[in-house]
């Protein structure tokens, strides 16, 4: 289901609203249990006994623990979001939401709990990185930084501070369901066995898929402007020599890296294998922490970097990236250059694929005639669904027939560089009923998830025996889903 843009921001404003009530400073959890096991919010200042909980008023009670997940507790707070998001968004529960809700939460903290017994963690980069993603999505979604921050009525740097525990909570979740079912698996025979007497309109619905290839061309960055960026990077440098200030400083202002910046710049541990070849040949080449390097340029711009620490075959270090832009003139010429080469191909003087191969900027696909691979959990294929291309390429591809050649078009690459590029419509496959043959792999993952959802539950079952819960009572009479909540 595709949530609108105004739900989505309310959404997530009452996520930082719940956020905020729990860690409203001059407010702490008291611990003191009142008679259902709840958990009241007091101000910090004042001596609470368990005779004066009874008493409290309603009205100063902050927030409620109502239940507790091994040492998870979930909060009245909690659960209030969730129903009104559930509401927002139309989804539809099973059974009382009363109790639904608290035990889809529990679930949850049952993850949790787990993770922190097995020692699985988020790295710090992962973090930001992903809260970053949120970022970006939720300022498009609201026209803007500006809008955004009017119509939460925080600064960017306060939702990133809400955001990342949320953010760090899920990761954990998804990687304890991974650990769990890491060895659940699935042969053909399953698969034909599975779907041989299901009804025909309970076979999965394929959508619509196509084949893309893809000429890009990299709008010339002028030299006055390659000259102002590397001028702006040496002048850091110099600033950061001279004691003036910090490299941290520096990237945490100027840095257009936004998986980093706000770390100071900082990039956790890395081999050489995972970092651009041209960042790792500079970067393991420095000796001295601290010390700046040359100018380094990648694909995605130009980096000063300092060396943090090394661990073996890893380093450690902080980056300032800055990148060029092009003037309007340099896409313009791109935008024409190209618009000429599809009239050539539209005429027969070449193929797209000989095009892709002498023209194309783009090092992923000119070797493979132009086609674009999507890349996914379940391995790389070269079929596309229109919700997984490039926002600007699914946007030309929705009126393509099969074998046209668009019209050039600027776009952002996964780089975070304007390209202008050219298209064609490869294949087009409308969606449709999946079968054996054609769609194994689609079918195949409905019995994998059926089998993972299995395991999921039996591990849930079987981990409620062993964890300590604690509820309020007036939950003991709900009918969850779960028979183990109840002690």
């Amino acid at each position: 289901m595709r949530t609108s843009k105004k739900i989505v921001l309310a959404a997530t404003a009452i996520f930082a609203l719940a956020a905020s009530m729990t860690a409203r400073s001059g407010w702490i959890a008291e611990g003191k249990g009142n008679r259902t096991g709840a958990t009241d919010y007091a101000p910090a200042d004042s001596a609470v006994t368990a005779d004066d909980t009874q008493t409290i008023n309603e009205k100063s009670v902050v927030d409620e623990v109502i239940w507790v997940v091994g040492d998870e507790p979930i909060l009245k707070s909690e659960v209030e979001v969730m129903r009104l998001q559930a509401a927002m968004e139309g989804v539809k529960l099973n059974g009382d939401p009363d109790c639904a809700i608290p035990e889809l939460i529990a679930v949850q903290k049952l993850y949790l709990h787990q993770a922190a017994i097995d020692s699985i963690e988020v790295s710090e980069t992962d973090i930001t990185q992903g809260v970053e993603q949120q970022i970006n999505y939720l300022i498009n979604a609201a026209g803007g930084r500006e809008k955004l921050e009017e119509y939460r009525n925080q600064t960017l740097t306060q939702m990133r501070v809400q955001m990342r525990d949320e953010y760090r909570d899920r990761q954990l979740v998804e990687r304890m369901k991974e650990k769990i079912v890491s060895n659940v698996s699935v042969s053909p025979a399953d698969v034909r066995a599975y779907f041989k007497h299901l009804p025909v309109d309970s076979v999965p619905f394929v959508p619509t898929e196509v084949e893309v290839q893809i000429i890009t061309r990299q709008p010339k960055v002028e030299q006055e402007e390659l000259n102002r960026v590397k001028d702006r990077l040496r002048s850091f440098t110099e600033r950061v020599t001279s004691g003036e200030t910090t490299f941290a400083t520096l990237a945490r202002l100027y840095s257009e890296d936004p998986g980093s910046a706000r770390q100071g710049g900082e990039l956790d541990y890395a081999g050489r294998g995972t970092l651009d070849p041209a960042f790792a040949s500079v970067a393991f080449n420095l000796t001295d922490p601290g010390k700046i390097s040359k100018i380094v340029e990648t694909e995605f711009g130009f980096h000063i970097i300092q060396l943090m620490d090394k661990r073996g075959d890893k380093i450690k270090c902080r980056h300032i990236l800055l990148k060029p832009r092009v003037s309007r003139a340099s896409v313009d010429e791109a935008v024409t250059m190209l618009d000429s080469i599809g009239t050539d191909i539209r005429n027969g003087k070449f193929s797209f694929d000989e095009a892709a191969l002498y023209v194309s900027d783009d090092k992923d696909t000119k070797n493979n005639h132009g086609l674009m691979a999507n890349y996914s959990e379940m391995g790389r294929t070269s079929r596309f669904r229109m919700k997984d291309l490039p926002r600007e390429v699914a946007r030309a591809v929705e009126n393509m027939s099969q074998g046209e050649v668009s019209k050039a078009f600027e776009m952002v690459n996964d780089k975070g560089k304007t390209v202008c590029a050219i298209i064609k419509l490869k294949s087009k496959i409308e969606g449709h009923r999946a079968t054996i043959t054609e769609d194994f792999q689609v079918m195949k993952d409905v019995v994998m998830a059926k089998r993972r959802d299995e395991c999921l539950k039996a591990w849930v079952k079987e981990k409620l025996r062993t964890t300590y819960v604690r509820m309020n009572d007036r939950y003991r009479s709900c009918d969850f889903e779960y028979e183990g909540w109840v002690k």
